[in-house]
């Protein structure tokens, strides 16, 4: 199959197939965040512990990091449109099921399976965009509207759910999914061609398990922070076999035939760089938005349908970041730019959050950091994401679309996880200090940011200083140096 960076005569229903992806990617980081501000509902109406509640987030981004490598391998093998219609049904499936929960372990089970559902579509979905988009230029710019309709999805899922769970009730954030998911399932077919790797062979099962449940217990582990005792069994005990699988499986991808996360894929540097910047920019932006939600609701005292839409200028700003301004910058100053400015921003937006308190305003405290934080993260997206597909050729573009997924999703898993035990933690011990609750509470909050400014400035140094110019490129340097030659 021909490499993505060749040129052949370009599908003619490719942009009509790539409003129908982006739709359904869309939906599929919505429910990420769509829980959120419904989260006190669904606590009071199926008896959800504090840290059973934070499984309803978890449940969904850990199984959906755990399992998009294996989805990717899957797509390659037995071809990606395919996949992307079976993910898309068991998806629509499970949300059917969330909606009609009557116990928590049923919504959290069926969190879990709209996460194995994810892990099957989205790889195939950023998969077929690349191999649609023939043409650097036209690709680049469908990048950038993959990845600010990404961040709009993430945000549109607050406001969704305020309007929902006060409008109507909680059970409609996931009902909602059905008709996105009934068109897109009819329309595919007609738009999209199937593709699929020329090389055959088994996928590692084997991988795909042991980081999985690497994944499901380090983020156990450090959910039961919150509440135990770092030398518990449950938290060291559940991290540490949790690492020790994750170890197992860089092992048995150093092995296995077919791996899913082929340590050879990722000898290149930007490759690999684009993927820790996406880890280290997800680790805060889950806990952005379930902590700030909280903030909101409980220490601002907005109504559900207020909070929802108190973030619009998130996905007003990401969007406009990612579409018009990273397709400029990209360009003109190159992927080092876009990864570690981006994130520069990005610390800047989490710093002034770190300053939340009992006593804040929407304003002064919360509105700066809603436009600072995607402002970052509209560069980014697209400049992780292009880095992220660099090289790739139509063999491995479900390998490399799939570690750029993974990256977002496990590290909003395990930061959600960390921030979240930390913070919580953190406004224990305030309030063992006398510290009044609503105080407490908002500190607990702005350690959680502070921590993610650092996670986010370690990423921004790694974005300038490891990243290097891709072959397309120092092409188009060449080329607009013998231009000004002329």
């Amino acid at each position: 199959m021909a490499s993505i960076g060749s040129t052949p005569e370009p599908d003619p229903r490719r942009w009509r197939a790539l409003g129908i992806i982006c739709l359904v990617q869309v939906m599929l980081l919505l429910d990420v965040t769509v829980v959120n501000v419904a989260l006190p509902p669904i606590q009071k109406d199926l008896g959800f512990t504090n840290t059973g509640l934070a499984w309803v987030v978890n449940g969904y981004t850990v199984t959906y990091g755990g399992l998009l490598m294996l989805g990717g391998r899957l797509g390659d093998l037995v071809g990606r449109r395919r996949l992307f219609l079976i993910g898309l049904a068991i998806f629509a499936l499970s949300s059917a099921s969330a909606g009609m929960a009557q116990q928590a372990g049923v919504l959290v089970a069926s969190r879990f399976v709209q996460g194995i559902g994810a892990a099957l579509v989205s790889p195939a979905a950023l998969s077929l965009v690349t191999l649609l988009f023939t043409r650097p230029q036209e690709r680049a710019r469908a990048m950038a509207i993959w990845s600010g309709l990404a961040g709009v999805g993430v945000a549109l899922g607050v406001v969704l759910s305020g309007i929902l769970t006060d409008l109507a009730t909680w059970r409609w954030i996931f009902f909602i999914n059905l008709p996105v998911a009934a068109f897109a399932f009819l329309a595919t077919p007609r738009l999209v061609s199937e593709s699929r790797a020329v090389k055959r062979g088994r996928p590692d099962v084997l991988g795909a398990v042991l980081v999985t449940l690497g994944l499901l217990l380090v983020v156990f582990g450090l959910l039961e922070k919150s509440n135990r005792a770092w030398l518990s069994f449950p938290v060291l005990g559940c991290v540490g076999i949790g690492v020790l699988l994750l170890i197992g499986f860089v092992l048995v991808e150093a092995r296995v035939a077919q791996p899913l996360m082929p340590l050879a894929f990722l000898r290149s540097r930007n490759r690999s760089i684009a993927n820790l910047v996406r880890v280290c920019y997800y680790v805060g932006f889950a806990t952005f938005f379930f902590s700030l939600s909280l903030y909101v609701q409980h220490t601002l005292h907005f109504s559900a349908l207020a909070t929802g839409f108190a973030f619009v200028p998130f996905g007003l700003v990401i969007l406009f970041s990612a579409t018009v301004i990273a397709p400029r910058l990209l360009p003109r100053f190159g992927l080092r730019t876009l990864n570690g400015g981006g994130l520069a921003i990005t610390t800047v937006g989490y710093v002034l959050l770190a300053g939340l308190s009992g006593h804040g305003t929407y304003m002064a405290d919360v509105l700066p950091g809603l436009i600072l934080v995607p402002l970052g993260g509209g560069l980014v997206l697209v400049g992780s994401t292009v880095a992220g597909v660099d090289g790739a050729t139509g063999e491995d573009a479900g390998i490399a679309t799939s570690m750029n997924n993974a990256s977002m999703q496990i590290g909003s898993a395990i930061g959600l996880a960390a921030l979240v035990s930390l913070g919580t933690s953190h406004a224990t011990v305030l309030q063992h200090a006398n510290v009044d609750p609503t105080t407490a509470t908002a500190r607990g909050y702005a350690f959680s940011f502070a921590i993610a400014a650092g996670v986010t400035a370690f990423g921004a140094l790694v974005g300038f200083l490891g990243m290097h110019r891709t072959a397309a490129e120092v092409r188009e340097v060449r080329a607009n140096t013998a231009q000004r030659a002329a």
